[in-house]
């Protein structure tokens, strides 16, 4: 009964996300319980219902926003009986700058159990953040009107080495995590003064472990930060997007000269993707993987016309042949630079050179390596401005030679 508890609660919490609580009524006051609220003024914390509250730190993603949160856990003695009805209600409130709180709300249905069950139900939730300190302050209450309530102050703040990464939320800001990775983005001024970039993005969305059977939403949400950092770069106008698996030998997705990159398409695309299906036809295949490879370089790579610059990102592709370098050669002299975007959460444990690095060296191009957020940001950044650099040089060069 144990395992069938913890299982059930952990299902139903993905099934009923908490919900931020919009202003209400008179003045745009949030409408609660007086007795929540009363519990909230207190202070105080209270065991009605048992249960332990862990606070999560803020830890910044590759989305470069503050990730923070709670774990709950309740003995499921203290539920046992018919279905009940778990009301998660707390309220984060910034204090650096100082402002009014904002509410979210989590009702959690949970199903009937026996009365000698042992062990505990675990369930979380969260929010993100911008910088700053913040008090949160969260109540729990079942049917019976028994309540847990605890609160706590976290403060998010950008290392030392970080400082020059721009947030992609405010200072002080609170908002409900986002749970969408493939949501639309929001428009972005372009910058009026000069012609727009157009780049083109070769994406190997695959498991960071080339052994998983599943693309994990780890993997896939720090790839799609990468197209996101490189979509919000005002200078960039023009996208080409080429998502390809290298497992499964071909491309998942493509759109092609588009003003921005259509992710809700993206993200339909990508859920045709089986890392752990093996196609009888692949198996016969002696090195598949890096034939694929060297075909979608000389066709992307050499066809690509009016580009400032092409990128590949992904994880490491550890293949046992490299692309030839003949085949490189004949793709012949470029006039853009070439880039890629390396996804290695474990640099020390896989240092080596992958068949992606290999060929982007051989174009004579860049490689950065992507584990921490400001790895991400960092790059974007110096890639586009070597982007604008070639493309100011091959100006200059025209007009000199006319």
């Amino acid at each position: 009964m144990r395992a069938l508890g913890i299982i059930y609660l952990t299902s139903a919490i993905l099934a009923n996300a908490q919900v931020l609580l919009s202003t209400t009524g008179a003045g745009g006051a949030i409408r609660i319980l007086n007795t929540d609220q009363a519990i909230f003024e207190a202070g105080e914390n209270r065991q009605d219902l048992p249960c332990s509250v862990i606070s999560i730190k803020p830890i910044l993603g590759f989305d470069l926003r503050f990730h923070s949160g709670y774990e709950v856990s309740v003995p499921l003695r203290e539920l046992a009986g018919p279905e009940n009805m778990l009301t998660m209600l707390f309220r984060v409130t910034s204090l650096d700058p100082a402002a009014q709180p904002v509410y979210f709300i989590h009702r959690l249905k949970v199903p009937s159990i026996e009365e000698d069950a042992k062990g505990d139900a675990y369930f979380q939730g969260g929010f993100d953040l911008g910088e700053g300190r913040y008090k949160v302050e969260w109540l729990m209450r079942d049917r019976a009107e028994r309540v847990c309530s605890s609160s706590w102050e976290i403060e998010s703040a950008l290392g030392v080495k970080d400082k020059q990464v721009a947030l992609a939320i405010g200072q002080g800001v609170i908002q409900a995590s986002e749970r969408e990775q493939f949501k639309d983005e929001p428009p972005v001024q372009r910058v009026a003064d000069e012609p727009p970039l157009n780049v083109k993005v070769l994406i190997n969305f695959a498991p960071q472990n080339a052994r998983s059977a599943t693309l994990q939403p780890l993997d896939t949400s720090a790839l799609t930060a990468i197209l996101r950092n490189i979509s919000r770069d005002p200078r960039i106008g023009r996208f080409t997007i080429v998502a390809f698996n290298l497992q499964e030998h071909r491309v998942v997705y493509r759109q092609d000269n588009a003003e921005k990159i259509d992710f809700p398409a993206l993200g339909q695309a990508l859920e045709s993707i089986s890392p752990g299906t093996v196609d009888l036809k692949r198996l016969g295949e002696k090195n598949g993987e890096t034939e694929f490879l060297t075909r979608l370089i000389k066709e992307e790579v050499a066809s690509t016309d009016n580009a400032d610059a092409v990128v590949f990102a992904g994880p490491k592709a550890l293949l046992e042949e490299s692309v030839p370098a003949e085949s490189l050669r004949q793709i012949g002299e470029l006039g853009y630079p070439v880039f890629y975007m390396n996804y290695n959460l474990y640099p020390q444990a896989v240092p080596w050179n992958d068949a992606i690095g290999k060929a982007v060296k051989l174009l004579k191009g860049y490689e950065y390596t992507i584990s921490k957020p400001r790895d991400l940001w960092f790059a974007v950044t110096e890639m586009v401005s070597r982007i604008v650099k070639t493309k100011q040089g091959r100006r200059s060069g025209t007009s000199s030679s006319e």
